[in-house]
């Protein structure tokens, strides 16, 4: 008997069915060692030596695991091919005493007590098909040690950091804050942001556009103002930020006044056809996925978070649907291209297949760890037919990974643009107006990617030059110059991205991580932005220790993971020459930096000392400088107006006055018999909307099990009613139901059968 280890027990069903009796498919639940819990776990003194240790919840396995192997002939290792799988296996070879593997930290008293060390193989795929898993049983090879010293390096690394950081932090802010080599970097791009739309300043600018048509035509159709007597009237203005420079458009145009004079000028102008200009374009479809780009995808189609995909990519990827979902490679296999062609042929015709395949390049200079692009591992198998099997999540993402798969093989898009300008002669000045348009020739990959084709067809009248125009109708619009967006967790996983910061596997854990630690929140557009404790630690390190949050430090340390992933460098050198002046920094600033408190310039109630404004596990709080002498704490004024408006509610079970109280998840309400009565009820965030369905109660914000913020009527469960996006608090003009805030600064009604939409 063989017995071949996976890490998950999905994995390990789906490997199961290819394989035959003389084999038995065991799971290791991830890893199977780590540092330890409780304590550094990095011997500094000897070369940063780590003390890997069994996790409690993985002894049972790794003891069933010894069982297993003692029994079998051969042990083959089949964890993923990044990293962190060659790592896994690396660490089951030392716990289970295989190959030449040298078992420095005994498991337990129920070791194997053999000495002679069991014959093991590792094998690695990048799909989990039958054709894959067989082709690996006759390829295996050895453990690259390279992979694992560079994953070591980076799990030595990051304790490190957060294990010397994470201390100083709660001296100078509050015990339980976090910092990390990655999450810093995150958390600063988000508090940098932040900062630049709070100072931004927002311009005030007109556009002005006209309604037209062909002499005593019919056919109506848009231009816009371009230029006045040969200058230009639009402009774009860079701002320099943080992550890069934004870019924005403007009009010269900057006050009403003249903006109503240029549009009673073009009302009474004669309109005459200067040029048309005519041409076919093509647009190429995308490149397949990589984590990032699937990541945004999932973000801007679905709402996904980065961990939702990645969890449902894992599960897709586990049960033998698509190839492995932790990669920044673009290509894609002979054999894929082939059936991609295939595919196309059958379903859309031969027209749409390519006569050779289209082959992309890709950009990012550390794509070595991973051989192809996210990609179904049989095209065959449509997103229709998976449709039964597929939890519906699962079965989103698994349609946008083959629409994208299909479309980077099928032809370009056609389209036939035309450009019209226009010359409008005013009683004082000449005035240029364009119109654009286009018309799909032959839709291509916007037959499955995009697919809405009709969209993108804008019609433009028959013209010729010289012909004359009715003007039907101008439109000045007040305009004002936008802010750098708020990051999303696409926008975010894209500068990550772009700047080397991270790799595919750490960009959702980064971002769950600074949600989790409560630095950062998403707003109703599910963008992010800092908390004033986030914006404290990103300040602090940024001002004490400008390496760890700098983007050249971090985007440098992940090139020399690389070159230890290549062998091309050791791993403790690397850690050596960033230990040691970090250490000297951090010794020196630990004595010298003052605690971060604000002072109030109160004198303290029970004695001579001064009021400040502490943090806490729960937030802010007012206490005595001279503590822990005084210990008088005190409230905020945030928390006595919370106070204020949740007094008069009564306990629903002994009557007694409810009082606010705070605990680790926020406010709440408990009865002031407490511990008599242990009654507790939520703080309801009112939305300043009555219920539209029973009018009686108010619409409230909640949360849904799985986290979800959503609002509904507070007389639930005698009422039902439920939106799922943030009320304005205002009612749609056309049917009465509530409007709510949408996406790209709209505002919709909340009814579906109702198309009211305005700007926010």
């Amino acid at each position: 008997m063989k017995l071949v280890i996976v890490e998950s027990p999905t994995k390990a069903k789906t490997i199961s069915k290819f394989l035959g009796k003389g084999f038995t498919v065991k799971s290791s639940f991830g890893h199977v060692r780590d540092l330890p819990k409780n304590g550094m776990g990095v011997d500094i003194e000897k070369d940063f030596a780590p003390h890997y240790e069994i996790p409690d919840k993985a002894r049972v396995k790794v003891e069933e695991l010894l069982k297993y192997s003692e029994k079998a002939a051969e042990v083959i290792l089949a964890s993923d091919e990044d990293r962190e799988g060659e790592a896994i296996s690396w660490h089951l070879s030392q716990v289970l005493n295989l190959g030449n593997s040298n078992n420095q930290f005994p498991i337990s008293k129920q070791t194997s007590k053999s000495k002679i060390q069991k014959k093991y193989s590792r094998i690695v795929f990048h799909e989990i098909t039958e054709k894959a898993i067989k082709n690996a049983l006759e390829n295996p090879r050895e453990i690259d040690l390279n992979l694992v010293d560079a994953q070591q390096a980076r799990r030595v690394l990051d304790r490190l950091v957060g294990y010397e950081l994470s201390p100083f932090l709660w001296k100078k802010i509050r015990r339980g804050l976090s910092a990390g080599r990655v999450q810093s970097v995150a958390l600063r791009f988000i508090v940098e942001r932040e900062r630049e739309i709070e100072k931004f300043s927002a311009e005030e600018f007109w556009v002005i556009s006209t309604k037209l048509c062909k002499k005593n035509g019919k056919e109506e159709f848009g231009a816009n103002l371009v230029e006045q007597n040969g200058k230009k009237i639009e402009k774009i203005v860079t701002l320099k930020l943080f992550a890069g420079d934004y870019k924005t458009k403007k009009s010269i145009i900057t006050d009403k006044k003249t903006a109503e004079e240029i549009a009673n000028e073009i009302r009474a102008a004669k309109c005459v056809v200067n040029s048309i200009e005519e041409k076919e374009t093509s647009r190429n479809p995308s490149a397949p996925f990589t984590t990032s780009t699937l990541q945004q995808a999932a973000i801007s189609n679905f709402g996904f978070s980065a961990k939702q995909t990645m969890m449902n990519a894992q599960k897709l990827y586990e049960q033998g649907y698509i190839t492995y979902m932790r990669t920044d490679s673009l290509n894609l296999s002979l054999e894929s291209l082939m059936s991609a062609r295939k595919v196309i042929e059958k379903k859309f015709g031969k027209e749409y297949a390519l006569k050779s395949p289209r082959y992309y390049k890709t950009k990012s200079k550390s794509a070595q760890e991973a051989h192809e692009a996210i990609r179904p591992t049989e095209l065959e198998k449509t997103p229709d037919e998976l449709m039964p099997v597929l939890e519906p999540s699962q079965h989103k993402l698994y349609q946008l990974i083959w629409n994208r798969t299909i479309a980077c093989q099928m032809q370009s898009a056609r389209l036939n643009s035309t450009k019209i300008d226009i010359d409008a002669s005013g009683a004082k000045n000449k005035y240029l107006l364009k119109a654009n348009g286009s018309t799909i020739i032959f839709d291509g990959f916007l037959k499955v990617y995009n697919g809405r084709a009709a969209q993108a067809e804008s019609f433009l009248p028959a013209l010729k030059k010289g012909d004359p125009l009715d003007i039907l109708d101008v439109i000045a619009e007040q305009k004002l110059t936008s802010a750098p967006p708020r990051y999303n967790e696409a926008t975010l996983v894209k500068v990550l991205e772009e700047n080397g910061i991270g790799r595919p596997s750490t960009y959702a854990p980064t971002i769950s991580t600074v949600i989790e630690r409560k630095y950062v929140e998403k707003n109703e557009e599910k963008r992010l932005y800092p908390l004033e404790i986030g914006c404290l630690v990103n300040d602090l390190l940024v001002d004490h220790f400008p390496e760890i949050v700098s983007i050249d430090f971090t985007a440098t340390i992940e090139k020399d993971f690389d070159e230890i992933a290549e062998g091309s460098k050791k791993w403790i050198p690397v850690i050596r020459d960033f230990y040691g002046p970090f250490h000297k920094n951090l010794e020196v600033k630990t004595e010298t930096v003052e605690k971060k408190e604000e002072k109030l310039d109160q004198k303290c109630p029970q004695c001579d000392g001064e009021l400040v404004v502490k943090f806490g596990r729960f937030g802010k709080f007012i206490a005595c400088s001279n503590y822990p002498t005084c210990k008088y704490t005190g409230k905020t004024d945030e928390e006595k107006k919370e106070d204020a408006e949740n007094s008069g509610i009564v306990c629903d079970k002994c009557g007694a006055p409810m009082v606010v109280k705070r605990g680790r998840f926020g406010a709440f309400l408990g009865c002031s018999k407490y511990p008599e009565c242990k009654n507790i009820m939520r703080i309801e965030q009112k939305m300043g909307l009555k219920c539209p369905k029973c009018g009686k109660g108010d619409v409230v914000a909640r949360k849904s099990k799985k986290g979800k913020m959503f609002y509904g009527c507070n007389k639930y469960p005698d009422c039902d009613f439920v939106m799922w996006n943030k009320p304005t608090g205002e009612l749609c003009p056309n049917c009465g139901q509530p409007l709510a805030f949408a996406a790209k600064g709209k505002v919709r009604c909340g009814n579906k059968d109702c198309k009211f939409e305005k700007e926010s």
